[in-house]
């Protein structure tokens, strides 16, 4: 089984394209993840990009696949060295990286820098590695 840590652009683009995961493969995301997703298609909804129906649609492919939500005490406080180490202005991206540093084979995200940024911790992998 791989296990791989997916942030919430990567959710919005399994729910864009109706993704059925490989049943060999295990999805892990920090907790957040549900309130990043959330917060990403209100804000859809809000610049007309979709509609409130289709946000609602989004959310309940989400909400079915099998995402193992962690984040405890020893995952925040990786995240807070892996946003210190890499300088950045907050934790919420290092959440992913502490957690694929943790548990996971590798994380997957649609964001060129990130994955640039990242690659010397964690193995990154492509979106397509899922299906």
């Amino acid at each position: 089984m791989t296990r791989y840590v997916i942030g919430p652009d990567v959710a919005l683009r399994l729910a864009h394209d109706q993704v059925v995961i490989r049943a060999e493969h295990q999805i892990l995301a920090p907790a957040l993840l549900r309130s990043q997703l959330l917060s990403l298609l209100y804000q859809a909804v809000r610049r007309n990009e979709m509609t409130r129906k289709d946000a609602g649609r989004h959310l309940d492919y989400v909400r079915g696949l099998r995402i193992r939500l962690l984040g405890d005490r020893v995952l925040q406080n990786v995240a807070w060295n892996v946003a210190d180490q890499l300088g950045w202005p907050d934790t919420l991206d290092a959440e992913y990286v502490a957690l694929t540093q943790l548990q996971a084979d590798a994380f997957i995200t649609l964001n060129r820098q990130l994955a640039e940024a990242v690659k010397d911790l964690v193995r990154v992998a492509p979106i397509e590695a899922l299906s």
